[in-house]
């Protein structure tokens, strides 16, 4: 449970306080004040009224802004469907996913897998899912050519494994226009990755 979770059960706490403290009796309080205070003046039943006013007015303010509370919690976590479905598309749209290398063979348009990984999750998390909070942590023996990545978030329980494997694609090579539109020499090669998921750490 997170800080903000545990502040908003707090005050519904305190809101049942509230509540309960309306509900007393005047006779009970009178008679408690009297075995304090003998000689303290008599309280108005008015009095009373207003107090339990005053309660309950604080309650439904209490309840209004831990029902908000909850609300901004859950933006700010991800839960296990919210991952699941996430995963799941991600692993969909990156499937066939094409891409080109440079000349030391790093990605031309993303970090690495992980990366990747991660911000195609967040990408599908949905309305209700936080935009970060996600890690794809990488097997020790992963290879360019075959990966598997962990991915959790921040708030879900569960976790997911995906698996990356890369095939060299020279349909998808590009050769850039040389300098007088003359054929160019330079070429990133290119690759298309398959990828798939299941329930649970690698």
């Amino acid at each position: 449970m997170d800080g903000l979770t545990e502040l908003n059960v707090l005050g519904l706490a305190l809101t049942a306080v509230l509540l309960a403290m309306a509900c007393v009796k005047a006779d009970r309080v009178r008679a408690w004040r009297s075995s304090i205070n003998p000689s303290a003046p008599d309280l108005p039943d008015s009095a009373f009224v207003v107090a339990r006013v005053v309660f309950v007015t604080l309650a439904g303010l209490g309840v209004y802004t831990a029902v908000q509370g909850f609300g901004v919690s859950d933006d700010m976590a991800w839960d296990d469907t919210e991952l699941a479905g996430a995963v799941r598309q991600a692993a969909d749209d990156l499937n066939g996913f094409t891409y080109q290398t440079d000349d030391s063979g790093s990605p031309l348009y993303f970090d690495d897998y992980a990366s990747l990984i991660e911000d195609n999750v967040i990408r599908y998390g949905g309305g209700d899912a936080p935009q970060y909070g996600v890690a794809a942590v990488p097997a020790d023996a992963n290879t360019e050519d075959d990966a598997y990545f962990t991915v959790t978030a921040k708030g879900a329980d569960g976790a997911f494994c995906a698996h990356v494997e890369r095939g060299r694609s020279k349909e998808d090579d590009y050769t850039p226009p040389g300098i007088g539109g003359r054929e160019g020499t330079l070429t990133y090669r290119g690759y298309r990755i398959a990828m798939e998921s299941r329930k649970g750490e690698c």
